[in-house]
């Protein structure tokens, strides 16, 4: 028997063929089989495999047929589709006993954020949202050091995203609400929202938000203003049109330090008192599947649990009932 961890994927398109590069050539994965609605992706990412001089995975069209026909030949499932297909396709893997590295956002709603918690505690598999900062040293380290007290209470967060979204993906499936779940708050700006869930330590207690979708189908820029459960205020900018280029700034401020960070945990600041120390910078990450196997393995905490997909669940539906109701304050309850 093969000591390899076998892997299926869901979703053959361009970030999966990327990250197959690398994962093809990793002496702990072994592709078995991979789904996608397109041909060619499916194509291009045997392709991948085979160039890296991995067997040729099977291909389904349809991914129910590669969780029946593979069932007993895989150990984990990687699914990377658009945000909306995200909660029937992840509910199905965990309703199957299999592993999960799932793509960033979990989830579009707390309904199916609430469904994928119940199949994953029914059978006891292990679920990890892909987002960088969330497997980021730079961020898990800030974590821990908020969480022993280091930086003192927790009093605000000021967190801004940016990037020339509009234009970038003019066309693209990411501007079809049917299948995106939202626009760039909910794509790029997701990135910012699972960083700040992640290290304010509390859930969010009360959301106010404003959209402007600058005549797309989806939200373009995106304000928010909210009170965490531990009291702690916060406030979250997203413009997702601009100048080339993508960058973000989050700034935790505590009683003892101030901290700022990057989304993707590619950057960190910190102050305490009058003294700040030097930048510190740490490579984005470029294969999350090594991770991805360490909090499989337990050596590392999962920081992209179905426990954090819930609390940022929580708030992106708070954001849209808000932002729907010009505003106007939503209560978060749980």
């Amino acid at each position: 028997m093969s000591q390899k961890l076998r892997l299926g994927v869901i979703g053959a398109g361009l970030k999966a063929a990327e990250y197959a590069e690398s994962w093809a050539r990793m002496p702990e994965i072994e592709f078995v089989a991979l789904a996608d609605t397109s041909e060619t992706s499916r194509k291009r990412l045997i392709d991948v495999c085979t160039a890296a001089g991995a067997p040729e995975p099977k291909g389904f069209a349809d991914y129910r047929d590669l969780l029946t026909k593979c069932r007993d030949e895989l150990d984990i499932i990687y699914v990377s589709t658009p945000h909306a297909s995200h909660a029937e396709q992840a509910t199905a893997v965990a309703e199957a006993g299999l592993d999960l590295f799932l793509e960033k956002p979990m989830v579009t709603t707390v309904a199916e954020a609430e469904r994928l918690i119940a199949a994953q505690k029914k059978s006891g598999v292990t679920i990890v949202t892909a987002f960088q900062g969330g497997l980021s040293p730079l961020v898990l380290d800030t974590r821990k050091r908020a969480l022993s007290g280091e930086f003192g209470e927790l009093i605000a967060i000021s967190g801004m995203i940016w990037e020339s979204w509009s234009s970038n993906y003019e066309g693209h499936w990411k501007q079809r609400p049917e299948i995106s779940g939202g626009g760039f708050m909910f794509d790029t700006g997701a990135h910012m929202m699972n960083t700040v869930c992640l290290l304010a330590n509390s859930d969010f207690d009360s959301v106010s938000a404003y959209m402007n979708n600058h005549g797309k189908k989806v939200d373009i820029a995106t304000a928010v203003s909210a009170r965490l459960k531990n009291g702690a205020l916060v406030t979250l900018t997203a413009a997702g049109e601009g100048p080339p280029g993508c960058a973000s700034y989050i700034t935790f401020f505590y009683s003892k330090a101030i901290v700022r960070i990057d989304a993707w945990g590619g950057w960190r600041e910190i102050s305490v008192g009058r003294t700040s120390e030097p930048r510190e910078e740490a490579e984005i990450l470029g294969n999350p599947m090594k991770n991805f196997l360490a909090i499989r393995a337990g050596t590392m905490e999962n920081s992209g649990s179905v426990e954090m997909g819930l609390r940022f669940a929580r708030l992106w539906d708070a954001i849209k009932e808000s932002a729907a109701a010009d505003g106007t304050p939503v209560r978060i309850a749980g």
